[in-house]
């Protein structure tokens, strides 16, 4: 598992209510859309306080640091992510189960865009916060979805293709769509003006090219 922020509550009682579990949300909201703008360096707890509507020593009661902030950001937006994959079954159709994987990740890319963006800048760092992270539990969880698309090829389901080059695959072809969303609007404005037709199309478009290669034919 990942390993929790240095938080006051977390050194606390263990058990969150409902209201400590909203306040935390308050503020890993407002931490975002600082971070988002003004880079983790740029963004200050006093500004992230007043954001959340909360006192300084309110939310210090949640997050001791800056950096735990930044860090339980960049969790939340990495199990947002995640959970969809770990919902992928050997069990299932393939063609379904890939299909809602890459649906689920659209949509991700259009409701949560500044969150990819700000997780994207942690990897091109080198990912100095999130390393052992992705080399744990990320990991973890592409092997064993490696496992299931290998499984599926064994089945003749799918093609005989590196299970790992299809999870980077859509990977790449879902969070382009929020990383490079200033390039894409500036090559269709018009298109990418209606957000709800456009990533319609981009999910039917994702699935299209990734199954035609994927599924037997």
């Amino acid at each position: 598992m990942i390993d929790t922020p240095n938080t006051a509550r977390a050194s606390g009682t263990k058990k969150r209510t409902r209201i400590q579990q909203a306040n935390e949300e308050r503020i890993l909201d407002a931490g975002l859309e600082l971070f988002s703008s003004f880079g983790f360096r740029g963004a200050t707890i006093d500004q992230i306080a007043e954001k959340a509507g909360m006192s300084k020593p309110n939310l210090l009661y949640y997050f001791r640091r800056k950096s735990d902030i930044y860090t339980a950001v960049l969790i939340r937006t990495l199990e947002m992510w995640l959970e969809p994959m770990e919902q992928i079954n050997v069990a299932g159709d393939p063609k379904t189960e890939l299909q809602a994987y890459v649906s689920r990740k659209i949509g991700f890319s259009k409701n949560y865009p500044e969150a990819s963006r700000l997780f994207m800048n942690e990897i091109l760092q080198g990912a100095p916060l999130m390393k052992e992270t992705l080399e744990v539990r990320v990991k973890s969880i592409a092997d064993k979805k490696a496992e299931v698309l290998r499984a599926w090829a064994a089945q003749h389901k799918l093609a005989n293709i590196d299970p790992y080059h299809v999870i980077f695959m859509i990977w790449a072809m879902t969070q382009h769509y929020a990383d490079f969303e200033v390039q894409i609007r500036a090559i269709i404005p018009d298109r990418a003006d209606d957000r709800e037709q456009f990533f319609q199309e981009a999910g039917e478009a994702v699935s299209e090219v990734l199954l035609h290669g994927l599924l037997p034919r």
